[in-house]
């Protein structure tokens, strides 16, 4: 049994030594040091560090919540454009001629208008010129014969746009037209129109006028008219001019 034992440790010994020099003749223990070495830490040099700059920051000063909040509305109501109201031009209202017409045309019969003679319209016309030319001259004046739409319905008399343009006023008026027994009747004149419109028809009736009647406007006011009526009647019935 000792002889055994002694057999296999001498055996393990001589293992262990070959390993060994196998192991040095590998040169595995310098290896082996060499890698404990190189992986232990070295104290390297301290480095010449530059000076940190550091960056300014400019930080809010901490207010109240109070102050904050007046100080965000002054910056907002200076920030806010400034809203300037619009002026409004105020309307200028000009007042409307007005003359009231309370003639009642009862008795006159529209569906038996007369219609005159052009020969009696002639001699109407022919006789009103005479009357114009003994008028004053200083004052203008013109003719007009009498149609249906003067006299009947309508009750709107055309002026002769030449007359109104240089000699009438250049806005509506009241234009008074002043009758042979000189009564004076207010009537409307427009002045875009070259026409009298309201109070003419007052006028037309009072006057009893009719289809062909001639009828002469002496200007003798810049608002008045003198009218001078020269009848168609007159030549009616075989009366010559």
């Amino acid at each position: 049994m000792v002889a055994a034992k002694l057999t296999y440790e001498e055996c393990r010994r001589k293992r262990l030594e070959e390993n060994n020099k196998r192991l040095q003749a590998l040169n595995l223990p310098l290896l082996s040091q060499a890698l404990r070495e190189s992986l232990t830490p070295k104290s390297s040099p301290a480095k010449n560090s530059k000076p940190r700059r550091v960056r300014e920051q400019q930080v809010p000063l901490r207010r109240s919540s109070r102050v904050a909040n007046k100080a965000y509305q002054a910056q907002k109501e200076i920030s806010e454009p400034v809203v300037i109201p619009a002026v409004v031009t105020p309307k200028v209202v000009i007042p409307r001629v007005v003359v009231s017409e309370r003639i009642h045309s009862k008795g006159r019969d529209l569906s038996n208008r007369v219609y005159a003679s052009e020969e009696a319209r002639t001699c109407a016309m022919e006789r009103a010129e005479e009357l114009q030319a003994s008028l004053e001259p200083q004052y203008p004046s013109f003719l007009k014969s009498m149609l249906q739409s003067h006299v009947t319905g309508g009750f709107w008399l055309g002026l002769p746009v030449h007359f109104c343009k240089t000699t009438l006023p250049k806005s509506d008026v009241i234009m008074n037209l002043v009758g042979e027994e000189g009564d004076e009747y207010p009537t409307v004149f427009l002045a875009r129109k070259s026409g009298l419109s309201g109070g003419w028809k007052r006028f037309s009736v009072a006057h009893k006028l009719v289809d062909g009647d001639a009828l002469v406007f002496q200007l003798v006011r810049p608002t008045k008219f003198k009218v001078y009526i020269v009848r168609v009647s007159s030549f009616e019935e075989g009366n010559k001019c």
